[in-house]
Order: C-alpha cells, then sequence, then structure tokens
C-alpha cells in the first residue's frame, strides 16, 4: 500500500511541470530535448525507459503504436491493462498474436508519457538484435513524431524534439521545406524517378525511417513503373508477418524537391507482402534510411511540413551487396591467442555483447567474442559460386581476424570495391575452410 502511495505521490508531483495533456511532452517551459542516436546500417536506435526498465527502440517512421519485442531478458518490465491482439504486417506468414497494453510509463531524458499505449510480440523469432550486433527491443514512431517537431541530424547523430509551441524554423538557403501528407499516421511525400531510360516518373513515397533501404516501388505499368531489365531476385528485409522477397535494380535517379540523387539503389517488393494489408492507398512506394542519412532532416507534422539540408552522407555512392551474402550474430564463442606473459581476468565493459578475456599461465588468452554467421546468400552471387553457404561462421576476412569487428564492418570488409578480390576464412562442422572470389559489379 505504501509503494501504490508512493508512486501515485511522484505522478502528482510530476504533473505540474509536465502538464496533464496525453501523450509525450517535456517538462513545462523546455522548448527541446536533444537525444543522441546510434546510426547503424541505416537505421535510428534511440534509448527509452520503459517501465523502469533501459530498452533500445528503433525510430521508426512507418509504425503507428510503439511495439516491444526480444525481452525474454527484460523481467523486470511491468505491464499494465493487457490484452490479445492479432497484428498485420508486411512478410509472407501469417498474422502474428500480441498484447496490447495500456497506461505504460516511457521516458526519454526529459520527455515523458505517464500513458502509453504499446503492443507486444512475444515471437522469438522477431528479433533485430542479430541482424544490428545490438540488443533492440521495439520500434517506436508516430506518437513522437505526433508530438513534437523531430530535428534529425544524421550527420552529427543527434534529435532534436522541439515543443511545436515554441520552434521557429531557420532560414537557410541550403535547405528546402517540402509539403508532407499525413495519412493513417504516417507521412508521404511527392517526387520523381527516372528508370529504364524514359522520363521522370510522379510518385507519392512513404516516408520510412525504420527501413535501412534506398527506394521501395510498387510495379505499375501504366504508370511507368516496371520493373528494369537490370535486376535480379533477393532477400530484402523482414517485416512483422515474415521476410519480404522482391527484385533489386537501379535507379538513373530520384528527385526529393530539387535535390536529386543518380544511381539510386531502388527494389520492387513481391506484392504479395502487401495482399492482407489495405495501405498502399496511392502510394507508389517508400523512401529509406539509405537516402533519409544524406540530409538533416525537420518533421514538421504539425506544420505538415518537411525539411531537408544535405549533409556529409549525400555524395557518398550507393553500396551494392557484390558478395552476395546477408550476416547476423549468431551468439558467442571462445577464441585463443598466444600472448605475452600476463595472468588474470579483463572484462570489456564497452562492448555491446560484454567479451570477457581469461589470460592462462601458458600464456594464452581465452575471449568470449560475438560468432557471426551467413545468414543468407544470394543465388548466383560470387560468395555462392565460391562455395559459401547459409550458416557457415566468419572467421576472417582477407587475414582480417572479424572478431573485432562490428557486424557493419565486417559488410564493409566483405564489399570493399569492385574487382578485389575477397578470401574469407570460414568454420563449417568444425573444420576451417578458405574460399575466395572477385567482387563484380551487380548491374554491366
Amino acid at each position: 500500500m505504501r509503494q501504490i502511495f508512493k508512486y501515485f505521490l511522484l505522478l502528482i508531483l510530476w504533473l505540474p511541470f509536465y502538464g496533464i495533456s496525453q501523450g509525450f511532452g517535456l517538462p513545462n517551459g523546455k522548448k527541446f530535448e536533444k537525444v543522441n542516436f546510434k546510426l547503424i546500417n541505416n537505421l535510428i536506435i534511440i534509448p527509452i525507459e520503459v517501465n523502469g526498465a533501459n530498452l533500445s527502440f528503433i525510430l521508426d517512421s512507418g509504425v503507428s503504436t510503439p511495439i516491444l519485442f526480444n525481452v525474454s531478458d527484460q523481467d523486470s518490465i511491468q505491464l499494465k491493462n493487457v490484452s490479445e491482439i492479432t497484428i498485420r504486417g508486411l512478410g509472407d506468414g501469417d498474422p502474428i498474436k500480441a498484447l496490447s497494453s495500456k497506461g505504460n510509463f516511457f521516458k526519454i531524458d526529459e520527455i515523458r508519457n505517464f500513458n502509453q499505449l504499446l503492443c507486444v510480440v512475444l515471437d522469438k523469432e522477431m528479433n533485430f538484435s542479430p541482424s544490428l550486433g545490438i540488443p533492440i527491443h521495439g520500434i517506436i514512431g508516430y506518437d513522437l513524431f505526433r508530438d513534437f517537431v523531430v530535428e534529425i541530424n544524421y550527420g552529427s547523430q543527434y534529435i532534436k524534439f522541439h515543443d511545436p509551441r515554441f520552434y521557429k524554423e531557420k532560414e537557410n538557403t541550403k535547405s528546402q521545406t517540402l509539403p508532407l501528407a499525413i495519412r493513417r499516421n504516417k507521412a508521404y511525400i511527392d517526387g520523381n524517378v527516372g528508370l529504364n531510360g524514359e522520363n521522370d516518373v510522379p510518385v507519392k513515397l512513404l516516408i520510412d525511417t525504420g527501413s535501412s533501404d534506398t527506394v521501395w516501388l510498387f510495379r505499375d505499368e501504366e504508370k511507368g513503373l516496371g520493373i528494369p531489365v537490370q535486376n535480379y531476385q533477393d532477400f530484402l528485409g523482414r517485416g512483422l508477418n515474415g521476410s519480404i522477397f522482391g527484385k533489386r535494380t537501379r535507379l538513373n535517379r530520384i528527385n526529393i524537391g530539387e535535390f536529386v540523387l543518380k544511381d539510386a539503389k531502388a527494389a520492387f517488393p513481391d506484392m504479395e507482402t502487401f495482399s492482407t494489408l489495405a495501405m498502399t492507398g496511392n502510394r507508389n512506394g517508400s523512401i529509406g534510411g539509405a537516402i533519409l542519412k544524406r540530409f538533416n532532416i525537420v518533421f514538421n507534422y504539425p506544420a505538415k511540413e518537411i525539411t531537408f539540408k544535405k549533409n556529409r552522407h549525400f555524395g557518398a555512392p550507393f553500396q551494392y551487396n557484390m558478395c552476395g551474402v546477408q550476416l547476423q550474430h549468431n551468439g558467442v564463442r571462445y577464441i585463443a591467442e598466444r600472448i605475452a606473459d600476463s595472468r588474470g581476468v579483463v572484462i570489456n565493459s564497452e562492448s555491446t555483447f560484454g567479451d570477457v578475456e581469461i589470460l592462462m599461465e601458458n600464456q594464452t588468452r581465452l575471449s568470449l567474442v560475438p560468432e557471426i554467421i551467413v545468414s543468407g546468400i544470394r543465388a548466383g552471387s560470387p560468395a555462392e559460386e565460391a562455395g559459401l553457404k547459409e550458416g557457415d561462421i566468419i572467421l576472417a576476412v582477407n587475414g582480417k581476424r572479424i572478431y573485432s569487428y562490428k557486424l557493419q564492418e565486417v559488410m564493409n570488409l566483405l564489399n570493399e570495391k569492385e574487382g578485389k578480390r575477397i578470401k574469407v576464412l570460414i568454420e563449417r562442422y568444425n573444420r576451417d575452410l578458405l574460399f575466395s572470389f572477385v567482387l563484380k559489379t551487380v548491374f554491366e
């Protein structure tokens, strides 16, 4: 009883500083909150406290209600007012069962929400952590974009959540403000794409910060959105309801306002992925993090505007998966190394996976490090033709032991430049095998 009274008293004390309105808010009088984020595989990862538990969320402008998953290691999370629901999302699988929970407390630095609705997915297959290399517990989007003017600085990796009442747009000749359409809690922007060597095609695109890809387009021959001859079938990603496949290709250009990006990657997802969703409407596709990260962006949902300004990523070439493999973390493994005379135990507190090193008397060091495996491989790719297989454990790339590299850094080693010979040391059925192949462009 005393604990309930204490919680109620704290809530009463907080309310005068945050107001009594529903949704996210700042202390009265504070104009904005600055939050640093991690940019991993073009995705924004922000820390959020949920009912007292410290979690990591993907900031996903394509999601309406926050979704929590991968919480098996978070025994302290208390869920309130729970009921069972069914969720339909992208993917080739069936709808999934989930829990709906009301009245949850969300905290992002000084930002508070005392009554947040969220969905909880209990399916262990719904887990982005292995493919990103760090623990990810959920996705959040519309609620934050609705309640703030959200200024995302991809270049310096921070977000400013502005109170709309105090926000004033900065005048800058290098930026451009464009209309933003909000429909069913999602944001859309008009643009133009050039493909097949024909005239530019006007398109309406969902702005999806939760996609690490570049541009997805829905096939529409009448509109001029036909799949170019140069394409290949590929795994595009994973949605709530399973895997997403489609054709990868390349655009001549994409125009967003006055900004032009050339030779951008594009994908045409198999439309069966969207067959159960009444979500396409008059949209022609989506624009993801591989393009968005090239700008510093201000999302102003209240004013239905979005502002773009080039950043240091703008001129970087678009990266293609030339080797043809996908990687993911698969738990941890011990490695042994010869070292100088030393004894003891060293715990690396900076590592995401909490590496432990044991220094033995015989001058051998045992280290517990993340294990990286081949989680998928493209048919006909250089890696597949060389003999690599799904499930292979990556040990080294071109002589570099990969356990000291982050997941995305290993992918960069495997896709360094066209024409480069790649030598990959792998473990398969307790045998070490060496494979070699030459990177080649996916399009001539």
